[in-house]
């Protein structure tokens, strides 16, 4: 257990892309934020998941963002602030493949940083990353300011970047990265893994 850190799973998304609710996608025999939300208990002591309205049948505690419609980076505000921890962990729930190995290596490079976010394919991984409580100020300050974005919120932060050669000895395929963002995605996802099982049907909840 990273016993200083709250996960935050990041389920408020619009999911325009891949045409329904990705949090209720079932993957695996289980949907991807049921999927996510235990992965994230294995590792920390409490679990938050972020969301834009309060969804039905999730057993663990949910914060809405502060501003509705306003994107990823409201919904990582609301979390840190209502996280009580010295950090947080972003973890989309649409990364279906996120180790437990690959976490704590990124933990091992909090010391002196605001931030620790993967670099995968030349792009920094904002919801795939930890957050120092410190950071809420100045992403508040951003937000205000209309800086949405998460990597333009990055730039306000002292942030250790995680190189892929730093991460593929505990990842070689760097899978935990994966995210699925279309039916495409999906489909390919089940081609590299044939023992897993996708159900693409309706959803209960609206789109994230």
């Amino acid at each position: 257990m990273i016993e200083d850190c709250t996960a935050i799973v990041m389920a408020g998304g619009d999911s325009r892309r891949m045409g329904q609710d990705k949090a209720d996608l079932v993957f695996d025999g289980e949907t991807l934020l049921r999927r996510a939300i235990a992965t994230m208990q294995a590792i920390f002591p409490k679990v938050i998941v972020s969301v834009r309205q309060v969804r039905a049948g999730v057993d663990v505690p949910q914060v809405c963002d502060e501003l509705p419609a306003s994107g990823p980076l409201a919904g990582l505000i609301a979390g840190l602030a209502q996280a009580g921890t010295s950090w947080i962990f972003a973890a989309a729930c649409d990364m279906p493949f996120v180790t437990e190995t690959v976490i704590l290596r990124l933990a091992a490079y909090r010391n002196g940083h605001q931030a620790v976010v993967p670099l995968v394919g030349g792009y920094p991984q904002p919801l795939a990353a930890f957050y120092a409580a410190s950071a809420l100020g100045a992403m508040r300050a951003g937000f205000a300011q209309g800086d949405r974005s998460l990597r333009d919120m990055l730039q306000r932060l002292e942030v250790r970047y995680v190189s892929e050669a730093e991460l593929r000895d505990c990842d070689p395929q760097l899978r935990s990265f994966i995210d699925l963002d279309t039916p495409q995605d999906v489909a390919q996802a089940l081609n590299q893994d044939c023992s897993l099982d996708v159900s693409l049907g309706t959803t209960e909840h609206p789109p994230l």
